[in-house]
């Protein structure tokens, strides 16, 4: 007899949404994506229905199917607690940051790809979402905090990015660019951070499979404070790798020096991979507490994720690949 065991990031398909209700829902709003009409039909919409097309026009495109490969071993966390508690310094230094955060104006939004790129390029979010393959990912995401939830992102495989930007063979790293806007975003009027936020992966890195962007979150547009309207998740890495607000990608055949690497490097590396037994400098990482439970759970290396991204790792035994 054959017992299949379950890996560790599995979530029982019974959680799955349904692929009738996900195609039904597709059918009757597959064309708000179409920018120009989406607007015109808002008209017909209630207030806060209209308001929030306008806002955002891609809403009209979510969910995104949910791709069955990443699931996860503990339940998916409340939705308000997961929208509510968030650090994104550029509003502030404290997790209540969600009222500073809707100043953000999220549309229009250009993107600059440049760089080590055959064709630099400036492309709007909407326009890059339409040459994406969308889709929605049950993800770990682990805070270098100690703490930890599990959210369904939305969005596309960071190498779909890579393929459209078509980095020369020269382009080692690719780095990333948050928004500068201080007069929406409070926290950028602190002079003694470094803004722009800037976060960096290697080539490799962007390539793997598990490498995100995010447009959405719990089969809707990503909340201006969770990063809208695209930010970066890498599950295998602390939270504060997952850029947000991202605006600019550039290819380059040198390291970035990430925010917090430069704010305080001791604490804060380029590689920033989840690993339990490499403890923080002033607190240990071996567990986490999961968002919306009163217990802790042990953390683990690559933070469940190792068959896929250890490999990546091979041979870096003199870098410090866990902070």
């Amino acid at each position: 007899m054959l017992t299949r065991v379950r890996r560790g990031w599995e979530l029982p398909e019974s959680q799955a949404t349904p692929e009738s209700v996900f195609l039904e829902r597709r059918r009757l709003i597959k064309a708000a994506a179409a920018g120009p009409i989406v607007l015109a039909g808002a008209g017909l919409l209630g207030g806060a229905a209209r308001a929030a097309v306008e806002e955002d026009p891609s809403a009209g495109l979510y969910p995104f199917q949910r791709n069955l490969r990443y699931r996860l071993d503990r339940d998916l966390t409340d939705e308000d607690l997961a929208t509510s508690y968030t650090n994104y310094y550029e509003f502030g230094s404290s997790k209540n940051i969600k009222d500073k955060a809707q100043k953000l104006p999220i549309r229009p939004w250009n993107l600059l790809i440049d760089g080590m790129v055959e064709t630099p390029m400036e492309i709007g979010i909407d326009d890059l979402l339409a040459k994406m393959p969308l889709e929605e990912r049950l993800y770990r995401h682990r805070c270098v905090e100690a703490w930890s939830m599990a959210v369904p992102w939305s969005g596309f495989q960071m190498s779909a990015l890579i393929e459209l930007a078509k980095p020369l063979a020269s382009a080692k790293y690719v780095k990333m660019y948050s928004f500068l806007d201080p007069d929406n975003a409070s926290g950028q009027r602190a002079r003694w951070y470094p803004w722009p936020y800037i976060e960096g992966l290697t080539i490799a890195e962007a390539n793997n499979e598990l490498a995100f962007m995010g447009t959405g979150i719990y089969g809707k547009p990503m909340p201006k404070q969770n990063g809208a309207p695209l930010r970066l998740v890498v599950p295998w890495k602390y939270g504060f790798k997952s850029s947000k607000g991202i605006v600019r990608f550039e290819f380059t055949d040198e390291r970035p020096v990430s925010f917090w690497e430069e704010v305080q490097g001791r604490e804060y590396g380029f590689w920033a991979n989840v690993n339990p037994e490499v403890p923080h400098p002033r607190w240990s990482q071996a567990e986490e507490r999961v968002l919306g439970r009163s217990d802790k759970v042990p953390t683990l290396l690559y933070n469940g994720y190792g068959e896929y991204v250890a490999e990546l790792y091979a041979g870096m035994e003199g870098e410090k690949l866990f902070m």
